[in-house]
């Protein structure tokens, strides 16, 4: 019934604008706001909603003049589209947490204000934000330590990973620059670990041992007896790196979360290893060439990222120069990972921007991803979603289970012009934008992400507003 009364009351509302068009003036009529009687407010509808909601506000002596009525919903400004006697339609604003609603009719002297008896439930959205970094508006930018308000811009941000013995502590690893480190406990931005300190000509993933006292680096070199993977202790600060692994062109390395071992590849014929962390541990008698070749990915030369279920059940094999994603299940019997398959995205395909399910799917240089725990999901046997970056598409998307891909953040504001690139903030499809993003981190104690968004030289904030 109420829908009803809302398709009925702007309908309403439209034909009164049409009329006072159509007639000498827009505030002439028998329905025009009369100062001598008093404004009211019976009701509103609906009653809850976010920012950008249409709201429908009823009562009596409106007018039917909108530049002398105003609207505040939760002490923030609504925007008025049409005023009819009996009526007020407008836009919620965003931020209207509390959710006050109050209409002013008049001017001046002939100014009344009243309140509704009730308060609209303002439901928070999820936005993005800026948390740390800037350019300027020639894209030059400062790279420095300091607080997330004065840190300068960051270089390639590429690779974000929570300390795990301290979720106040974010690593970012920067292709080609050293490794930054965001506290959230002091909102600073430091330098602890240099590109000089390993060695490293590129830093391309971050991972920790099982115990959480080791730093792994991947780094990505051109010389077969080079450094493919350093290790380093939380004792000494993760500043004593050495070679733990050793090939060319790796681009990322993961460690097991449930048995500890260690998984790296090569770009080179698409090789995925496995080394055995745990024997290097416990016997000190692994060599930096001591690792097996489990199998390679169909060619040479196609650069790939490797993402462990938090579960250990399957890894997710990130092909970001082919445009799409495989998945190998692990053998828990003899500790290792099996044949990978496609999940989704098409082998060799261009990189288009496409939602769909398996092959169907189109994506653009898939970058990082992380695993979230989807309450859906309870009880079924992969309770995760995997959110991961896209360069190419300059978004967010989600990978589910049955290998089903949708777009969650980025991307908007199709009304400014037909680019899905760019900078700006706000609700997540429809306004918010990224150019080039990689990182990707999630907080799952806050349901946070944060964003390494590399063509802007900044780390973004997904979050409920405020």
């Amino acid at each position: 019934m109420q829908i009803v009364n809302l398709c009925i009351l702007l309908l309403l509302l439209s034909t009164c604008i049409i009329s006072c068009k159509k007639g000498s003036g827009n505030s002439t009529g028998s329905g025009a706001y009369n100062p001598s009687e008093a404004v009211t407010v019976t009701d509103f509808f609906p009653k809850t909603g976010g920012g950008g909601q249409q709201l429908v506000i009823y009562g009596k002596n409106f007018g039917n003049d909108k530049s002398i009525v105003s609207v505040k919903i939760g002490n923030k400004d609504a925007t008025v589209i049409n005023v009819h006697n009996g009526g007020i339609y407008c836009i919620v604003p965003n931020r209207a947490y509390t959710g006050e609603v109050e209409v002013n009719v008049g001017v001046d002297s002939t100014q009344q204000m009243v309140m509704a008896s009730d308060t609209f439930g303002y439901q928070r959205r999820m936005v993005v934000t800026t948390l740390a970094g800037k350019k300027d508006e020639r894209g030059n930018y400062d790279v420095k330590d300091g607080t997330f308000a004065d840190c300068g811009g960051f270089n390639n941000p590429t690779w974000l990973i929570f300390d795990p013995a301290n979720p106040n502590l974010l690593y970012m690893g920067q292709d080609g620059g050293d490794v930054r480190l965001l506290n959230f406990t002091d909102s600073t931005v430091t330098t602890p670990i240099t590109r000089g300190m390993g060695g490293w000509s590129r830093i391309r993933t971050i991972a920790f041992t099982k115990d959480k006292n080791h730093m792994i680096i991947a780094n990505d070199q051109g010389d077969v007896n080079g450094i493919s993977t350093s290790i380093s202790s939380r004792a000494n600060g993760f500043r004593d790196p050495q070679v733990l692994t050793s090939y060319k062109q790796c681009n990322g390395a993961s460690v097991h979360p449930v048995n500890g071992e260690l998984y790296f590849n090569s770009y080179e014929k698409g090789q995925f290893y496995r080394f055995d962390l745990n024997s290097y541990f416990e016997n000190h008698n692994l060599g930096i060439k001591d690792y097996q070749e489990l199998f390679k990915i169909q060619d040479n030369n196609w650069e790939f990222q490797i993402d462990i279920a938090p579960t250990g059940d399957y890894a997710y094999i990130v092909v970001i120069n082919q445009n799409y994603i495989l998945r190998t299940d692990y053998d828990w019997t003899n500790k290792t990972f099996t044949q990978p398959y496609v999940v989704c995205g098409e082998p060799r395909a261009g990189g288009d921007w496409v939602d769909g399910v398996g092959t169907q799917a189109r994506l653009s240089n898939p970058y990082q991803g992380v695993f979230v725990r989807n309450p859906d999901y309870a009880g079924k046997k992969d309770e995760y979603d995997f959110y991961f970056a896209e360069q190419g598409n300059h978004d967010i998307r989600i990978l589910t289970p049955e290998g089903k891909v949708t777009t969650f953040a980025g991307r908007g504001s199709s009304s400014i012009d037909p680019n899905p690139y760019g900078y700006i903030d706000g609700a997540l499809r429809t306004e918010a934008r990224f150019n080039q993003p990689k990182g990707l981190a999630y907080d799952s104690v806050s349901h946070v992400f944060y964003v390494g968004d590399c063509e802007n030289h900044c780390i973004r904030k997904i979050s409920l507003e405020n």
